[in-house]
This record gives structure tokens, C-alpha cells and sequence, in this order.
């Protein structure tokens, strides 16, 4: 019999997208952020002095929060609101409300007012947004670090005298830049690795592989450490969890090998780069932040309850140390907002994990849910020597409300269902050693909307 031949391809519905907005907010906050085309003091950002720089940045957030507003209007939810919902909220509200008890007013109100209007943004990502629009998203981003990186050594700008010998671009500070970076690689990396759903690659992988390439390399170029260690433990959550018990079998076997060769081969190079030609009292002091957390302690027990107000650690210490923000995200948390603030965070950070977790045992989102999981982990390492993940306003602020707003996309999304007893009744393995019960019929592939 001779195949059907066809003139026009064969129509097929468009994916369901939210728009464009979907990517261009959230990416337009983050350069407003943190992109900058000079440098200013620590005292003169306390002391509410706005240039021009702050001044755009305050009209993108406006921006976004008008275009929100007249594309979606102001209405109460249409459907339940979610314990992880819930708990993002209580920590922009709160986060928020702490600006008015701040000894630094101006800077604590535009910061909690940024905050409010991030959140909006995710939760607007998570009620309206569909899986194709996160990963547009996550791939204009990995293109938005690959310009910056091209950028940073085509026209390296002026540096201070502790960041000469480090890569950055811009006035990006290199560990903001690690942080751009390491999050670019985890996605990378993921969309390189994922097998149960092809087609949310984009790139040819030879793309993805010269992007990994680069985005480690200049990772690496920057020296900072703690998102280097952020970016290995995201990497290991990131295997272990995107491809079931074979991705976690995968883990240790590769792990073990990487680690002897590397410690084998490059243990200078490491030590190289741990030390970063440091003396040993600086490397035991983390580059001063022990004594600083000794001075941020202090300054919780003045304020235990409620803290002393958003971007309060942003000059408390200022004249001590000559340090601003707490150099540690559960730290800055007490500082700022106290144990209630402590509380509110950590429970923000609990619940995401839970939930990625109940996601990762879905065949069909566990891809997701491991990338998400693996940036989640990244961060929680990378804050314990940097404040960034609580503080509002930044790459790492933004992404943890974008991880809400993902996690709320894929449990919209559905998965397959779990098997109840999976370890009776005759239950088999498959070829991924998870186990179904006897007479489940064949796997699962088609969407199940929740």
C-alpha cells in the first residue's frame, strides 16, 4: 500500500500560552535590579538618595505593577488559594509591613513595595500562566546570562580593588553574577538531561552544551564560592530527583567518579580557587562575616520579636564593620524582621520543598520538580554567605517567588497518579524501577489536568 501523501503539513493546535508578559516581567525586574551601569556606596542607598539608576528601576516595578492592573484588574481570587500560596503571601505582606518600623523608612518602603509587586507578578504566573510559558521564560534567561557574559569580556568595566581578579559584567557584583550564573547552568543542564518531556527543549543540545560551557567558565571567573557550592549541591538535588531512583543511582555512581578525578587531577586548582589568595585568618573569619554575624546577633537580641524593620541590616552595621545586609539570608531574616519574620521565611521554604517533593514522585512533572528543587537547594546553600534569598528586589528574591509560581503551574498542570500500595497487590517495577500495581494497564502519557 502506497503512504498518503500530503502537500501542507498537518495542522496542529497552538500550545497554550499566557503571552508574552509571562517572560518579560519577571526578566525586566531582575534587570532593573540588579543590572546597573555605575556603582554608589552601601550609605548612600540607606540614606534614600535616588539617582537616575534608582529612579528607572522604580518605573520598571511601576510599570509592571500598571500593566498587571490593566490587563488583569484588581479581583479576588477565583478559586482556593493554596497553602504555598499562602505562605509566599504571608512572607511579601509581612516582609512588607516591617518597612514602616525600619530606621531606614525611604529604602525599607521602596523595597517592601517592590516586594509586593514581585509577588504579584508570581502569583499572577501561577493562576494564569501555562508550563510553556516557564520555560520560555527559563530559556530567554539562560539567553539573557549568555549576552551578559559576552558583555563582561568584551567590555570589562572599572572594578574595586576586592573584585579586580574576579569576571563580572557591568557593576554586577561577581556574586550576583554567580548567582545569575549558577541558575543559568542548572537549567541548562536540565533541559539537556530531561527525557519524559523532549519538547520543552527549544535548543538543539550541541546549544545547550556550548552554553554549559560558557556559563561554567565564567562561573568559575568570577570566584564566588558559595555559588559554586550552591551550584554542585543544586546539581546533585537536580540529578537525584529528574529522573526518579535512576537519576539517584546515576548520582552516586557518577559522583563518586567525578569527585576522585577531580580531587586526583585538580586539587590544586580547588584549593586555588577555595583560598583565592587569602590568608588564613580571613579565610577563618569567611572574609569578616563571623564577626559580622557576632555584631547581627547582638542586634536581634535589641529587637527579638518583630526585628528592626526591613533594610534595617543594610546600615546597622555599616559603621562597626563597614559591612551592609547580613551576609547571611536566615540571619538578615532575624536582624530585619525577627523571630516572627524567621518563622514566616523558613515556612516559605519548607512548604516549596514539600511540595516539589510531592511533585517529583509524578512521572510526568518530575522534571520540572527536580529543576526546581535543584535551583531551591542551590539557593539554600549559596545563603549562607549572602542575605540575598531574604532581601527583596534581586535575582535570588525574584527567582524564590518564581519557584512558588512554577510549583503552582505544574500542580495545575495534573500529573499521573501515585499508586497507593505500591508494594502490594502484585505491583511491578518498570523500567525506571518505580512501581505500578498489577492491572494499572499501560504507563500514563497523556496530561491529567488537577
Amino acid at each position: 500500500m502506497l503512504p498518503r501523501l500530503t502537500i501542507l503539513p498537518r495542522w496542529r493546535p497552538p500550545v497554550a500560552s499566557a503571552g508574552w508578559w509571562a517572560v518579560v516581567l519577571p526578566l525586566a525586574l531582575m534587570l532593573a535590579s540588579d543590572y546597573k551601569l555605575r556603582s554608589r556606596d552601601v550609605d548612600q542607598a540607606v540614606g534614600g538618595s535616588a539617582d537616575l539608576t534608582v529612579l528607572v528601576e522604580i518605573a520598571v516595578y511601576g510599570f509592571a505593577a500598571l500593566y498587571l492592573y490593566y490587563r488583569f484588574g484588581l479581583r479576588p481570587p477565583t478559586r482556593p488559594t493554596t497553602g504555598l500560596l499562602l505562605a509566599a503571601w504571608a512572607f511579601a505582606v509581612y516582609w512588607a509591613m516591617s518597612a514602616l518600623w525600619s530606621p531606614f523608612i525611604s529604602l525599607g518602603i521602596v523595597r517592601g513595595v517592590q516586594l509586593l509587586i514581585t509577588m504579584c507578578v508570581a502569583y499572577t504566573l501561577a493562576t494564569r500562566a501555562e508550563p510553556r510559558d516557564l520555560h520560555r521564560l527559563a530559556h530567554a534567561f539562560i539567553a539573557l546570562v549568555l549576552a551578559s557574559v559576552a558583555i563582561g569580556v568584551a567590555h570589562p568595566f572599572p572594578r574595586t580593588s576586592r573584585t579586580e581578579d574576579r569576571f563580572n559584567w557591568l557593576f554586577v557584583h561577581p556574586v550576583t553574577a554567580g548567582v545569575y550564573l549558577a541558575v543559568a547552568i542548572l537549567l541548562t543542564v536540565s533541559y539537556l538531561i530531561r527525557r519524559e518531556t523532549p519538547q520543552h527543549r527549544l535548543w538543539h543540545p550541541v546549544v545547550y552544551l556550548g552554553a554549559l560551557a560558557v556559563l561554567s567558565g565564567a562561573l568559575i571567573a568570577t570566584g564566588t564560592r558559595g555559588a559554586a557550592a550552591g551550584c554542585a549541591a543544586g546539581m546533585l538535588a537536580l540529578l537525584a530527583t529528574s529522573r526518579g531512583p535512576k537519576g539517584r543511582v546515576d548520582v552516586a555512581v557518577l559522583g563518586i567518579a567525578v569527585a576522585t578525578v577531580a580531587t586526583l587531577a585538580f586539587s590544586d586548582k580547588i584549593l586555588a580557587f577555595v583560598a583565592r589568595g587569602e590568608t588564613a585568618e580571613k579565610l577563618a573569619s569567611l572574609n569578616s562575616r563571623t564577626e559580622l554575624w557576632t555584631l547581627a546577633m547582638q542586634a536581634y537580641r535589641q529587637e527579638p520579636i518583630f526585628g528592626h524593620g526591613l533594610g534595617a541590616s543594610r546600615g546597622l552595621f555599616l559603621d562597626d564593620i563597614g559591612l551592609g545586609g547580613g551576609h547571611n539570608a536566615f540571619i538578615n531574616a532575624m536582624v530585619d524582621n525577627g523571630a516572627v519574620g524567621a518563622v514566616v521565611f523558613c515556612s516559605l521554604l519548607l512548604t516549596l520543598g514539600f511540595v516539589g517533593l510531592l511533585m517529583a514522585r509524578h512521572r510526568s512533572l518530575r522534571t520540572d520538580a527536580g529543576l526546581l528543587l535543584g535551583i531551591l537547594v542551590f539557593f539554600l546553600v549559596n545563603s549562607i554567605t549572602t542575605e540575598y534569598l531574604a532581601a527583596p528586589a534581586n535575582v535570588s528574591g525574584i527567582w524564590l517567588l518564581l519557584l512558588v509560581a512554577w510549583m503552582e503551574v505544574l500542580r495545575r498542570q495534573g500529573g499521573d497518579p501515585v499508586p497507593s500500595d505500591a508494594l502490594g497487590g502484585g505491583a511491578t517495577a518498570d523500567e525506571d524501577g518505580e512501581f505500578r500495581p498489577a492491572g494499572a494497564g499501560p504507563e500514563p502519557t497523556d496530561r491529567v489536568v488537577g
